[in-house]
């Protein structure tokens, strides 16, 4: 039941447990994906700060004398589906790489909300040590999205237009 803060924070880390679990599984699918190597390694990079991620949850669940199983994340699996059907398409590499971007985004912005509002939880409990494992992850999710728009930044220019493809 979610009758109180700390009811509504044991719920939202089961769900972001799962959630980094699901993304554990899928970051390697989505670095072999791709055809550019810096987001290649930036895919192999985030797989490696994800499994902090859940380190952290796990010291999270501890301090708050949970069990941080239990709950599927549905958000994610939706999200990781997304991205999974980008890896059956065909196309330039340049517009399979944008689109691998784009559905890792999606994630990451799903992340930095769910992180944000455990972090919003956990302050509001008094639990400083919670607030600071989760703020650590919630910076590490900004971080991946910033470097996965520096990335797009330099594949977008490869991506030609319906304009190129007509003047040709």
């Amino acid at each position: 039941m979610l009758n109180t803060v700390d009811t509504v924070l044991e719920d939202h880390i089961k769900d972001l447990y799962n959630a980094e679990k699901q993304l554990v599984k899928a970051l390697p699918k989505m670095a072999k994906g791709a055809t550019d190597p810096a987001l290649a390694a930036a895919f192999e990079a985030h797989l490696r700060e994800t499994l902090v991620h859940v380190e952290r949850l796990d010291k999270v669940a501890a301090l708050l004398e949970i069990k941080p199983t239990g709950k599927k994340c549905r958000g994610m699996e939706g999200l990781i589906e997304e991205g999974s059907e980008v890896l059956g398409e065909d196309g330039v590499e340049a517009g399979i790489d944008t689109a691998l971007i784009a559905a890792a985004q999606k994630v990451e912005h799903y992340e930095i909300s769910a992180y944000g509002t455990a972090v919003a939880l956990a302050e509001r409990l008094g639990n400083t040590q919670v607030a600071k494992l989760l703020n650590a992850t919630l910076a590490e999710e900004k971080d991946a999205d910033k470097k996965l728009s520096r990335i797009a930044s330099k594949i977008l220019p490869e991506l030609p237009t319906f304009e190129d493809d007509e003047g040709e």
